[in-house]
């Protein structure tokens, strides 16, 4: 397939943030053939008017939950707690393969129309995820949540194989575009012995590992008591943090100086998630010190139990607005800082490190927004706009791997309407029935 974009402006991310009004962007197959003007001989399939769009990098989300989408609106106002031991964990207990299908279905149409074609996902039956991903175009890093605490307290009573199997069937699956890894849920949760099998079978199946990390400065305190090491020292001395591919961790809302400087060295993407914190009522993980001791942060959305959506335009702003005012500091995490941390960073988290920079050769993984109502004008800094202005209804292309997943209100991929009916009718079953608790956080 062969797309040509013409009068286009691009954003390109690159290495000079260029931003090149009236350009023309030539996609061919999977790769970004030329940014600037075609070569004269280029034959497209399809011509696409790009006045008053501009282009740029499409979102990756480097955390999430995606099928929580049918947990939407379920726990609300609850401190983290009470939100996971009353009504998260209760729900669950409830839930079957069919609806992790849908609601991941839901969620990936969710993504596409706010611009994002990539999300690292960390849930249950992550097969059914697999093909979703698949069907939709998008690509993923996908990991089967496991707690390691008996089957009878695993969603769906499955067993730690068939987690690991999952990873070997899946990764490198649908053309390159899914890659997997070992999934155990956290250290206050997994077992040692368990996350030592993660450690082992990640190396034999030559992966990482996506978990979650330091939430709050109680479990920092209860793993000095159990461990008298932090939760970061912690699973670095039991080999989590050095695996053949980069460990993904989430949030780290306490990591402490030394563990932050232990993240950088070993290289460890940290998955920042602003909206759930805030939601939740947690601490807020210090970014603008983890980013100066060299921690590599990519933006993330969590699950919309707590962030509600997938909308990474939100977060670019929430995240800006945030440190500028609580250190009254309006120059820090300029704008285009900002995008990478939503692009180019949970890219290579997902393991897509050539994405997140429109440039010749470069994968076509773009979107064009609209620019032309009334919260765009006037346009004197597009960055700044993307940033601080757009909404998720802009968005008006979408491509991942140089397939068009959505054009102007229509998926392409995706059977919209089925999967709305699907997920509330599912979302509804799962709370409309008996349930209990499978396990009690404790921290």
């Amino acid at each position: 397939m062969r797309t040509l974009i013409q009068n286009v402006t691009a954003l390109t991310l690159d290495a000079e943030d260029r931003l090149l009004p009236g350009v023309e962007l030539a996609l061919e197959d999977q790769r970004i053939l030329a940014v600037g003007q075609a070569p004269p001989d280029f034959a497209p399939d399809e011509v696409i008017d790009g006045r008053e769009l501009v282009a740029l990098p499409a979102f990756f989300n480097a955390h999430c939950h995606a099928p929580m989408t049918l947990e939407r609106g379920w726990a609300e106002d609850l401190p983290f707690e009470r939100w996971l031991n009353e009504k998260i964990w209760v729900a669950e207990s409830a839930l079957e393969a069919e609806d992790v299908a849908w609601g991941a279905a839901l969620a990936a149409a969710e993504m596409i129309r706010s611009g994002s074609v990539g999300f690292a996902d960390h849930y249950f039956w992550m097969d059914r995820v697999a093909e979703v991903v698949a069907e939709s175009g998008m690509k993923a890093l996908l990991a089967w949540c496991h707690f390691g605490i008996g089957d009878d307290q695993e969603v769906g009573g499955v067993p730690f194989e068939d987690t690991v199997a999952f990873v070997e069937a899946w990764d490198g699956a649908a053309g390159g575009r899914i890659h997997t890894a070992l999934g155990p849920h956290s250290p206050y949760m997994t077992p040692t012995d368990v996350l030592r099998r993660c450690v082992a079978e990640a190396e034999r199946l030559g992966v990482g590992a996506h978990f979650h990390l330091s939430e709050s400065s109680e479990q920092v305190r209860r793993s000095l008591e159990r461990h008298g090491l932090t939760p970061p020292a912690y699973v670095a001395g039991l080999g989590l943090l050095d695996l053949p591919r980069p460990t993904l961790v989430a949030h780290c809302n306490a990591a402490t100086a030394e563990d932050q400087a232990l993240l950088a060295a070993k290289g460890v993407y940290v998955a920042h998630a602003p909206k759930t914190y805030q939601k939740l009522g947690m601490e807020m993980p210090p970014l603008p010190e983890m980013l100066a001791r060299g921690v590599r942060l990519a933006l993330a959305t969590d699950g919309p139990a707590s962030n509600s959506d997938f909308n990474m335009l939100e977060l670019l702003r929430l995240v800006g607005l945030h440190w500028k005012g609580a250190l009254l500091a309006p120059e820090i995490l300029p704008r285009t800082q900002l995008l990478r941390m939503a692009t180019q960073a949970p890219a290579a988290a997902l393991g897509f490190p050539e994405s997140g920079v429109l440039a010749p050769g470069r994968p076509a993984d773009l979107l064009l927004l609209d620019t032309t109502a009334p919260h765009w004008i006037p346009r004197h800094d597009l960055a700044a706009g993307v940033v601080y202005t757009a909404h998720p209804g802009d968005v008006a292309y979408v491509w991942c791997d140089g397939r068009l997943l959505y054009r102007k209100g229509e998926f392409l991929t995706l059977d919209i309407e089925r999967i709305r009916w699907e997920a509330e009718r599912r979302a509804f079953r799962m709370v409309g029935q008996p349930m209990s608790s499978l396990r009690a956080y404790t921290g």
